[in-house]
């Protein structure tokens, strides 16, 4: 993986929890996983415009 062993990964590791401190990386972790997770929805979910491109009711208005 990159050249980085098991050794040299936990090294970067206790570098980062000394810098960010164990509170904050709590934080930083869920930032990021509800960051992917909400990018998921929207990837997955398609939009009211794409679906009508799709069903020819571009010009259409939708009572």
């Amino acid at each position: 993986m990159f050249g980085l062993g098991m050794p040299e990964l936990i090294i970067i590791m206790v570098i980062v929890l000394m810098i960010f401190g164990a509170g904050r990386l709590s934080e930083i972790g869920g930032a990021i996983g509800k960051g992917i997770k909400s990018f998921k929805r929207s990837v997955n979910e398609p939009d009211a415009a794409g679906i009508a491109e799709k069903s020819g009711t571009q010009g259409e208005k939708v009572s």
